[in-house]
């Protein structure tokens, strides 16, 4: 590499230097191929959701990240529990369920356990046997309405706090952020 202002030196490639030159020529080709093997997969999981399973919301952690929440890796098993619903039986309806992880607070339990129940109002479950349908299976003709879901089943939003735009008060026309930091 270059380094500060000196003089860029000629290259005096050799010796089998095509080795060591990596092309992409590939990449559209292989663009195309991930589109058509979703495609197919998209095809082969119908009518379940394209996207995948279900997952929860998470809070990403460190002090830089902490405002911001994200999908995880599965619900964990206290969450599938207090939505009513078997830890076994949910990752058969698409619910990913993810046993290692704790809750740590009581907002974010909740806020799964919320996720958990708006899926399992939408959810449309196909019956496995017409003649002798279970609790949760859908009736006829929502089964005959079904469609795939091709977008992120119920996608997460970040918390958005927008302040309203306001006129200064005295004392934030007063206060200086410099004399705040040098208190301390």
């Amino acid at each position: 590499m270059v380094h500060g202002n000196d003089v860029l030196h000629h290259n005096h490639f050799r010796k089998k230097w095509q080795f060591m030159v990596k092309t992409w020529f590939n990449q559209p080709a292989r663009k195309e191929r991930r589109r058509q093997a979703r495609k197919a997969k998209a095809q082969r999981i119908a009518p379940r959701p394209a996207s995948g399973p279900l997952r929860p919301i998470v809070n990403c952690p460190t002090f830089r990240y902490n405002m911001k929440v994200r999908s995880g890796r599965g619900f964990s098993l206290q969450e599938v529990r207090a939505a009513g619903l078997n830890p076994k039986f949910a990752r058969t309806i698409g619910i990913a369920v993810d046993h290692r992880r704790r809750n740590v607070s009581v907002e974010g339990l909740q806020r799964n356990v919320a996720r958990l129940k708006a899926y399992k109002a939408k959810l449309i479950l196909f019956p496995l046997n017409p003649a002798k349908p279970q609790a949760m299976d859908a009736k006829a003709d929502e089964v005959k309405k079904a469609t795939q879901l091709r977008r992120p089943v119920l996608p997460i939003t970040q918390r958005a706090k927008r302040l309203k735009a306001h006129k200064p008060t005295s004392s934030e026309l007063r206060y200086s952020a410099f004399h705040a930091i040098r208190q301390q």
